[in-house]
């Protein structure tokens, strides 16, 4: 049976493109109140999300719709409805969103996060993770893609996987499928940007190189294997052969700027931004590698021209950022662009701890993997719509929504996420406490007068 969108507000504009994964109009209720209640609860507990939806809120067992949605038992009429078929969606729509403003450049952060459940032995296939302090703890892990471009982010990668599930075969398989798939989608977008995936040092991995050399992008990755063999420039002229440690003590000092790092304070142990001096220095290298690594069949032995960059950020105890880029990095301006690209990968930290903090990620309780996956995938579709606000701040109804969270206009503090976040919870709560009251009205007739008093005001609709 075919059905149409009823109404056209901002929210449910944003998630038309998600109607076509959907085959019925219930689902689809479902589905946007989910995402809806994501937002307003900040949690992925089901019972959470259906309190805080105007529509679930207001009916008998609104969390067992979720559910049975995200589990797959009330999905029979959309087969696509799942983790994969949804980010699919989002990395669609994050490609069209970046392509909407022109730009020399696209950047690619990559970066996994764990979603730690130390308290959880029942959940599917745990395995263990690293806590904050270094111990190890059930959970799951989680690979995830940030396009970026001056002006527009979104969401091109994001996969929960585990150790023990059945559908697991490495975590280097797991990146390799990361970079492929991400590359296929930009492949409109690589025409006219240059490509550069700035990664951590999780991806010091010549295997992981390869693969985005292959596919005629750039790389920018912080190492931490300066064992690793390399040709660097000898004194007497020609090159000689060494480890990257080695190649370090040839570094020529190129430039010093100021950046803004989070820097511990002694007395307290809190972290705070603070401004300080960063010295760039670099290197040229040359890196031999075969281009079968961990591939089946022959290869060549290829060598890369690349270049070692040593960023020390002087007067603190950070230790210095050690990159690896095919970027050339020759003069100051050449040295400071690096400093600038390899910052953006905090931007990355800072949506997962957003992401985490407040749509609840960590906070997932289901026993089915399938249904984790897909209520994860829902959570960046939240968040996506998040995004999207931030870039609107000239539409009056976002700074509407920024003021009801607690901005107060200035011409050089735009709203943050959190700010938009909190806004449009305020909105869903009273859209939802509504939905509520309305329900009780038609159950039961009046409100109690304690109640009717307190909310003095409150009308019933006319067409209940």
């Amino acid at each position: 049976m075919k059905w149409e969108l009823a109404w056209n507000d901002p929210f449910t504009l944003y998630l038309d493109p998600y109607a076509a994964l959907i085959g019925d109009r219930r689902t689809w209720t479902t589905f946007s109140e989910t995402v809806k209640g994501i937002v307003a609860s900040g949690s992925l507990v089901c019972q959470r999300i259906a309190t805080h939806s105007p529509v679930l809120g207001a009916v008998k067992k609104g969390a067992q719709r979720i559910i049975r949605m995200v589990t797959g038992d009330t999905t029979k009429r959309s087969p696509d409805l799942d983790a994969s078929h949804l980010t699919a969606q989002l990395r669609s729509q994050a490609v069209a969103h970046l392509a909407t403003l022109p730009s020399d450049e696209l950047w690619l952060l990559a970066d996994g996060s764990d979603l730690r459940k130390p308290y959880a032995t029942a959940m599917p296939d745990l395995m263990q993770v690293q806590a904050l302090d270094g111990s190890l703890v059930p959970g799951y892990r989680t690979l995830n893609v940030l396009g970026l471009t001056p002006q527009r982010r979104g969401l091109l990668y994001h996969r929960l996987f585990s150790s023990t599930a059945a559908d697991f075969v490495s975590e280097p398989y797991e990146v390799q499928q990361a970079l492929m798939t991400v590359s296929q989608a930009i492949a409109p977008l690589q025409a006219a940007m240059a490509v550069t995936w700035i990664v951590d040092s999780g991806f010091d991995d010549v295997a992981v190189w390869r693969t985005i050399w292959e596919q005629k992008q750039h790389v920018v990755c912080r190492l931490c294997h300066t064992d690793r063999l390399v040709e660097f420039p000898a004194a007497q002229g020609g090159w000689q052969r060494g480890s990257i440690a080695q190649a370090r003590t040839t570094m020529r000092r190129l430039t010093q700027t100021t950046t803004t790092v989070d820097v511990t304070q002694p007395r307290t142990g809190h972290t705070k931004p603070q401004s300080v001096v960063a010295e760039i220095w670099a290197v040229p290298i040359r890196l031999s590698y075969a281009t079968n690594v961990r591939r089946v069949g022959p290869g060549a032995l290829v060598s890369k021209p690349l270049w070692l960059v040593e960023i020390r950020l002087l007067g603190t105890k950070l230790e210095p950022w050690l990159l690896l880029t095919d970027w050339v990095v020759e003069t100051a301006a050449q040295g400071v662009r690096m400093l600038t690209m390899y910052r953006q990968r905090w931007g990355v930290e800072d949506c997962f701890k957003w992401t985490k903090e407040c749509l609840g990620w960590e906070e997932v309780q289901l026993l089915d993997l399938g249904g984790i996956r897909l209520l994860v995938a829902l959570a960046w579709v939240a968040a996506g719509f998040l995004y999207q606000l931030g870039i609107t701040l000239d539409d009056e109804s976002v700074q509407v929504v920024a003021r009801l969270g607690g901005w107060e206009p200035r011409p050089s503090r735009p709203p943050g996420k959190i700010t938009l976040t909190r806004g449009l919870r305020r909105i869903v709560d009273l859209l939802a406490t509504d939905a509520f009251l309305q329900a009780y009205y038609r159950d039961h007739g009046p409100l109690p007068s304690r109640l009717a008093a307190f909310l003095h005001g409150w009308q019933p609709r006319d067409d209940l």
